[in-house]
């Protein structure tokens, strides 16, 4: 009986320490976390794109949910007959969906590189922003783009999402290469009508 006293006095005592219990922050600990994830996205049986990313971490207060990928993220869309068209690759990434007013957004940060296989041209910058609703992709970061075209460079940039026609807000200090025509011109030497050349 004594001894049992004592141990419960014991317990009263840390717990009352000057240290005390810090509280716990619960919009700071994940509701969830996967490892490995992959998700795919189809309509009516076509693929649209599907994402991996190494781990998620959910969360949730009450005005939005937030899921965190602090190992890396990559998003493949695919265009309208099945071929892949647009890679977004990232360090981190964070969604937010609103609870409390419609809409949803991406921010992809750390190395963003948006390529766009069909038209052979990459984007790279800092920091994006992806509006699911308006499937917008902008930023106001420093942007370098690269094409069959050229280089460009400078700050901010507005797209669709599948970075068909990205264009630059801000450019500074680009170099094109300009394409003389191209025209094929045909000619037929044995039913050739028209001036001979002076012998």
């Amino acid at each position: 009986m004594i001894a049992t006293a004592s141990a419960v006095a014991f317990v009263v005592f840390s717990c009352s320490s000057e240290r005390g219990s810090e509280k716990m922050n619960m919009d700071e600990i994940p509701l969830q976390t996967v490892d490995n994830m992959f998700t795919v996205q189809t309509r009516n049986g076509r693929m649209q794109s599907r994402m991996e990313a190494a781990k998620m971490q959910h969360f949730e207060n009450d005005s939005l949910k937030t899921d965190l990928f602090p190992d890396g993220f990559a998003v493949y869309s695919y265009a309208e007959d099945g071929r892949l068209e647009t890679i977004l690759l990232s360090d981190r990434a964070r969604h937010i969906t609103y609870k409390r007013r419609e809409g949803e957004i991406w921010e992809v940060t750390g190395n963003v590189s948006i390529q766009n296989t069909i038209k052979q041209e990459t984007i790279e910058t800092d920091t994006l922003f992806w509006d699911q609703k308006s499937h917008e992709i902008y930023t106001d970061s420093y942007i370098r783009m690269y094409s069959r075209d050229g280089f460009m460079q400078g700050y901010g940039m507005r797209s669709d999402d599948k970075a068909r026609e990205a264009m630059l807000m801000r450019p500074f200090n680009n170099s094109f290469v300009v394409v003389k025509d191209t025209t094929v011109i045909i000619v037929d030497s044995v039913n050739f009508i028209g001036p001979f050349l002076e012998k």
